[in-house]
């Protein structure tokens, strides 16, 4: 179907969208040209605007501020579902019979899933719009999460954690794609890293969920083919988030109007703006007034060319090569060097970050009894001897503690990142963190241990914040998503070496993932001063 086919349903833009078209068609009486220089415009005295003009007439405001919520909603839900698994481990692995070699599969499957997901819901968004991909992708992730916690075996969970990893995988890059085409160019950094505030408070939401309900084995429920354990409601509880985000989405939100713009769909793109300038602007008896939207022509002619060549698609390896289109482009001129620079960037941080965080709540269990996380893992521990009841609440009371020490570095980049600049932010926090994690192998004690993972929170969210800045910037509309798509895509291909090499040898040699995770750390934080600076600067 083209993107001239979608129903009306689809179309309807946020808090009644159809009778604001009327409005706006009979208040305004537009008529929509293609090109900047039509005469007819002019003479009605209404501009044509290109689309950092019609975003800056609609204001910043009201809609903004909704807006964030329901995507940082959604960031946050994805977070929940990716630390779902961590926190469960300390208790899951007893009914799941769990190695250290197993949970390391465990936490790597969601981002398998993520990986797999992750380009195919970008190029889908980059095709078919954000809105739509956003919430069925959102609905995928919470619907196979919340049915993983009836599965009875490890390789039945373990698929089902993959397929949520899946919906995971297209809404992270989607979310900040849709969220950064709204946004005016003097407060898109700070936005974006408003946004990316969410996944702290996901963060939260998830170890404090654990906090209480995972020590309540009070809460289990003899199923007779199940027992089904606090740690089973808390999967289900992890699930919440994902499927109300998806019924916002589908019900509520409309669509990008960068990207109806670059799909032709001109007087729809202004339904979106008068939107944005009515909620913006409320009490204002003045509409908002343009005769049309200008956008590149060659990025028009691009688009039709895409979608004849579509149609034309009767073979799968005609399809598999114009997936792949996209990331050729990548790595060509002039986006090659940003290109291999964040591909450096993305693999390192990813490794690190979720190779060490995803086993913080394990790390701290095996710390109970003194010393620092390394201390207790010179011998591998069989099924055994590894003891699950009673739940121990200072497991996830620390986890909660790491979690809410990313709130300084989320206030940080917050109040920083329009005026220093996404590029120097990600390259001294990537360093810092490098060298917490070193700290973390180096300290001696149970207490300098959780110091320091809390260091290593609040600094590296620095990086992710700046990241998702940065990597919204540098690329063009056509292939925003589909980039994000690849690079997170590499990430999780890291975050699930990241996690296979934990998993392997924390019983036996943990300095050796430790130190690693400080090394890649180290070249990430060199390799982003290779990325031209993006402050303030305007999406193309």
């Amino acid at each position: 179907m083209s993107r001239r086919g979608h129903s009306d349903e689809d179309r309807e833009p946020l808090l009644g969208g159809e009778s604001l078209k009327r409005e706006s068609q009979n208040e305004s009486d537009v008529s929509f040209e293609r090109t900047p220089d039509s005469t007819e415009s002019r003479s009605c005295n209404k501009p044509v605007l290109n689309y950092e003009e019609a975003v800056e007439k609609a204001g910043f405001g009201l809609f903004h501020g909704l807006l964030l919520l329901v995507c940082g909603w959604a960031n946050a839900s994805d977070a929940v579902e990716i630390l779902c698994v961590s926190f469960l481990l300390p208790t899951a692995r007893c009914d799941l019979q769990l190695s250290s070699a197993d949970m390391g599969l465990l936490t790597a499957s969601i981002f398998l899933g993520m990986m797999i997901g992750g380009y195919m819901w970008g190029y889908l968004a980059d095709q078919n719009g954000r809105q739509k991909v956003l919430g069925i992708s959102l609905a995928v992730n919470g619907t196979f999460g919340a049915v993983a916690s009836l599965a009875t075996s490890f390789w039945l969970f373990l698929l089902l954690r993959f397929l949520s990893g899946v919906g995971v995988g297209g809404s992270i890059p989607v979310i900040f794609s849709y969220f950064s085409e709204f946004q005016p160019r003097l407060r898109r950094g700070a936005m974006i890293s408003a946004l990316a505030t969410f996944w702290m408070a996901g963060n939260i939401l998830a170890a404090g969920a654990a906090w209480l309900v995972i020590p309540s084995t009070f809460l289990h429920v003899d199923l007779g083919w199940l027992d089904f354990q606090s740690w089973r409601v808390f999967v289900v509880l992890c699930s919440i988030p994902s499927l109300t985000s998806a019924l916002i989405f589908r019900l509520a939100m409309p669509e990008s109007p960068r990207f109806l713009m670059e799909a032709g769909m001109e007087e729809e793109a202004l339904n979106v703006f008068q939107l944005m300038y009515k909620l913006n602007h409320r009490g204002s008896c003045n509409p908002y007034t343009a005769s049309g939207l200008s956008i590149n022509p060659k990025d028009g002619e691009d688009k039709m060319e895409s979608s004849r060549i579509c149609r034309g698609c009767q073979h799968l390896i005609l399809l598999f090569k114009q997936v792949l289109a996209p990331v050729r482009q990548l790595f060509v001129r002039p986006l090659v060097s940003r290109s291999i620079a964040l591909l450096i960037i993305f693999f390192c941080i990813s490794f690190g970050y979720y190779g060490l965080w995803m086993w913080f709540p394990e790390l701290f269990r095996r710390a109970e009894d003194g010393g620092s996380p390394c201390a207790n893992m010179s011998q591998p521990q069989s099924k055994e001897n590894q003891s699950c009841y009673p739940v121990k609440t200072a497991v996830y009371m620390e986890g909660f503690v790491t979690a809410a020490s990313n709130l300084p570095g989320n206030i940080f980049t917050i109040l920083l990142m329009d005026t220093v600049g996404g590029k120097i932010l990600l390259s001294g926090s990537l360093l810092v963190s490098s060298l917490s994690v070193f700290l973390i192998y180096v300290v001696k004690t149970k207490s300098q241990s959780l110091i320091m993972s809390c260091v290593f929170s609040g600094v590296s969210v620095i990086s992710w914040n700046a990241l998702d800045v940065v990597g919204t910037e540098l690329y063009p509309t056509q292939l925003r998503s589909s980039a994000l798509g690849f690079f997170t895509g590499v990430g999780r291909v890291a975050a699930i070496m990241g996690n296979v090499v934990f998993g392997q040898l924390v019983d036996t040699n943990c300095a050796v993932p430790v130190l690693l995770v400080s090394v890649l750390l180290l070249v990430g934080g060199i390799a982003a001063l290779k990325l031209p600076s993006t402050k303030q600067m305007d999406l193309t």
